[in-house]
């Protein structure tokens, strides 16, 4: 379609490219609404999965390996065992009668200068034996008042009734509960010694305290232990953790298995290898530290050794005593967090390059994994596996995509482009991505190319149609050699002539000068093929060329069934008067192409005797006489 200079027309382009413009604008829009949907479901359904409890089990592994670290404790627990060396000197455990333990709690109680200021017994004695041993027994641990003696609860199913009359299952109720024989409950304080192993069987949480079905609060041997402790130190009650609702509360555990047992046996004891003064003003535990004692558990702390069930009294005892409490974050919040974690994921991976991706990930998975242990020791526990997993799956997800994308994007690109464009600019094109070409039509400054043979129509009439067909392939495979040789991209062919313009689809130095160049080539190259025809059909042929550069609108244009890659404008139609009015073997240049080059080509200004058609009077036309 012709443009011209009048008022109209100039309106109709400035209408032509606000539409554009306004076209590309709102299919960006909605590109990018588009993609924030896909980006929110996705992350929404790794959310979901994180809450429905499938990564419970890993996630715990990860937390325990991540929050656990040992750590020094403040020499204020001692641990007595039941040891492998006690049972070879003593005997058999169930061999043991309850003097033996008499006479342990007799060499630490041995005056009130050196006594200890707790002693837990982590062994239940429930139920009467020989009565001089339980005599002996409940007589040294009321001593001193210093001794905590062991319980034990039996949780399971039972019918309840709520204040309504409603009736419900409680399965966490106390159906049985084991204490010390009389004698010994009563010159004790006591504490449960239920330890409660999570779903995974591992042992992470301690419980508190135990209500019992007759409204007796019991404390666990740890807190028990701790009170004797405080109340020895003259300390008061001091903070205790805050709880579930069934009571229990996370443990940090400060010493792994046998971290806090010094080698002290029960028979060390009964032989008086340890002073008495050792144990002043401490908490000591005396428990089974043997593997036929069956008193052991996979903890936390290490999940391929076990950890027997006194040195776990000496963990809690030791993050009571230090007032270190952990509490796990809200659920809601983490699982906020997640969505949040994993949209922005999502947003920074898609489309993006590797490097980027993966220095994201990086800065994704390691930074929430410093926030999370910066969090727990402020006292709150998140999650360790949420964020890194669903990042990771979301950056290998997202590099599959891309990757499988730009290789659609690589072949659909060379199928479109291989026909229009030389190698070496799709090459670009495939480096750079779709994304520079900006498909759709953008506004850019080009060098507009066009060549027509003159003298063809006329030759035409006189030759046989193969021999026409013949001679035109020839002419219009110079031409495409010559345009592709200077990078230029092939428009169109129509009939015996061609457009192609430089500067488009991607930006290229010197565009104007390659297209001048491609220009001579033609001229040059058309000599030898003038001389032959001359010679088999007595009539010749040649080029006129016009080159002119501006401003104009490249890109898809057309409709979404059939478009062309291609240029309009008045660039384009000035472009083509010149070469309309370029005699044979000329090439007509404007003078924004001639001040683009200046100093590198030789011309020869026509002034204003060649009328353009759609220009205004005084449009400077020149020929390019060559190139320096």
């Amino acid at each position: 379609m012709e443009i011209g200079e009048s008022p109209a027309e100039e309106m109709e382009e400035q209408t032509r490219k606000v539409k554009l413009k306004r076209q590309k604008t709102e299919r960006n829009k909605r590109r990018f609404y588009g993609d924030c949907l896909g980006m929110a479901l996705i992350a929404g359904a790794l959310t979901l999965a994180a809450a429905s409890g499938i990564l419970e089990k890993a996630d715990l592994q990860a937390m325990d390996a991540w929050y656990q670290t040992r750590s020094a404790s403040d020499g204020e627990i001692v641990l007595v065992g039941i040891d492998q060396r006690a049972l070879e000197e003593i005997g058999p455990y169930n061999q043991w009668g309850r003097d033996i333990i008499a006479m342990a709690l007799e060499a630490m109680n041995q005056s009130e200068e050196c006594r200890p200021a707790a002693i837990a017994l982590d062994v239940l004695y429930v139920g009467e034996t020989a009565a001089e041993a339980d005599e002996w027994l409940a007589e040294a641990a009321g001593q001193y008042g210093n001794v905590v003696t062991a319980c034990a609860a039996e949780f399971g199913d039972e019918l309840g009734t709520r204040e309504d009359g409603e009736h419900y299952l409680d399965n966490f109720s106390v159906l049985a509960f084991d204490e010390p024989y009389d004698g010994l409950r009563e010159v004790t304080d006591q504490g449960h010694i239920n330890a409660m192993l999570d779903g995974d069987g591992i042992l992470r949480h301690h419980l508190l305290s135990i209500t019992l079905p007759d409204g007796r609060e019991v404390p666990s041997l740890a807190l028990a232990a701790v009170r004797k402790y405080w109340q020895y130190r003259g300390l008061g009650e001091g903070s205790l953790p805050r709880t579930d609702k069934r009571g229990f509360w996370y443990v940090p555990f400060c010493g792994m298995p046998g971290d806090f047992y010094e080698s002290i046996s029960v028979a060390d004891l009964l032989s008086g290898e340890v002073p008495a003064d050792y144990f002043a003003g401490k908490i000591v535990l005396i428990g089974p530290y043997a593997v036929g004692l069956q008193d052991s558990y996979v903890t936390a702390a290490d999940h391929a050794q076990p950890m027997y069930g006194v040195e776990f009294q000496a963990n809690a005892i030791q993050a009571l005593l230090w007032g270190d409490y952990k509490q796990e974050a809200g659920e809601r919040i983490q699982l906020a967090l997640l969505f949040l974690s994993l949209f922005v994921a999502m947003a920074g991976f898609w489309k993006r390059p590797v490097k980027v991706s993966t220095g994201l990930w990086l800065l994704l998975c390691g930074g929430y994994l410093l926030l999370s242990k910066a969090m727990y020791r402020a006292g709150y526990l998140l999650h360790v596996l949420w964020i890194p997993l669903g990042v990771s799956v979301l950056y290998v997800a997202c590099i599959a995509v891309n990757y499988i994308r730009a290789a659609v994007e690589k072949h659909r690109v060379t199928s479109t482009f291989k026909r229009y464009v030389a190698p070496e600019i799709v090459n670009e094109i495939l480096k750079e991505g779709s994304e520079s070409m900006e498909l759709g039509g953008r506004l850019t400054e080009i060098a507009v190319l066009f060549v027509d043979v003159r003298g063809f129509t006329p030759m035409s009439e006189m030759l046989q149609p193969t021999q026409v067909v013949e001679i035109l392939n020839r002419y219009l495979t110079l031409i495409s050699e010559c345009i592709f040789r200077n990078g230029g991209t092939l428009d169109k062919f129509v009939g015996d002539a061609a457009m192609a313009f430089w500067g488009a689809p991607l930006p290229q130095e010197d565009y104007v000068m390659h297209a001048v160049q491609a220009a001579a080539d033609m001229v040059n190259g058309s000599l030898a093929l003038s001389k032959e025809l001359q010679e088999r059909y007595g009539r010749t042929v040649s080029f006129g060329i016009g080159v002119h550069v501006g401003e104009a609108v490249v890109g898809n244009i057309g409709s979404p069934e059939r478009m062309d890659y291609t240029a309009i404008g008045d660039t384009v139609n000035t472009a083509a008067r010149l070469e309309a009015n370029a005699p044979g073997g000329t090439i007509y240049i404007s003078r924004a192409v001639a001040d683009a080059l200046k100093g590198r080509i030789r011309a020869t200004s026509l002034g204003a005797s060649v009328r353009l058609k759609g220009k205004k009077e005084g449009f400077e036309v020149l020929t390019m006489d060559g190139i320096l």
